[in-house]
């Protein structure tokens, strides 16, 4: 009988538990990013983003808007990436939505600078 009430105890605590962290998190903007693709594209699409003046002047009517959507659809590719420098960072982002289609970003602490970016 004794288990029978370890058990009522531990699950009705656990219980509460889950309805008091229901009621802290709602309307929070939490995620969990585990995979490194998913916590490199959260990361870019918190900075400010800069365009440089060679994309602009080919496309001059791509606005952060698109751009924050190509990453967020995009796939980072590590392969092609210069992730080993201390400061500012290369990433190569594969579009998903095209085959050939790219982006190449610098990250630095405070911004995202777009240094590259074909897309068919």
């Amino acid at each position: 009988m004794k288990l029978l009430y370890r058990l009522g105890y531990y699950l009705g605590g656990f219980s509460v538990g889950l309805i008091l962290l229901a009621f802290i998190l709602n309307g929070k903007k939490t995620s969990c990013n585990y995979t490194p693709n998913a916590r490199v594209i959260d990361n870019l699409l918190q900075k400010e983003i800069i365009i440089s003046e060679t994309i602009m002047r080919n496309r001059p009517q791509l606005s952060t808007n698109e751009i924050k959507a190509l990453i967020e659809n995009g796939k980072v590719d590590f392969s092609k990436s210069d992730t080993k420098k201390d400061s500012c960072k290369l990433y190569h982002i594969e579009i998903k939505e095209s085959t050939s289609g790219y982006l190449e970003a610098v990250n630095c602490a405070k911004n995202l600078t777009i240094i590259s970016f074909n897309l068919p």
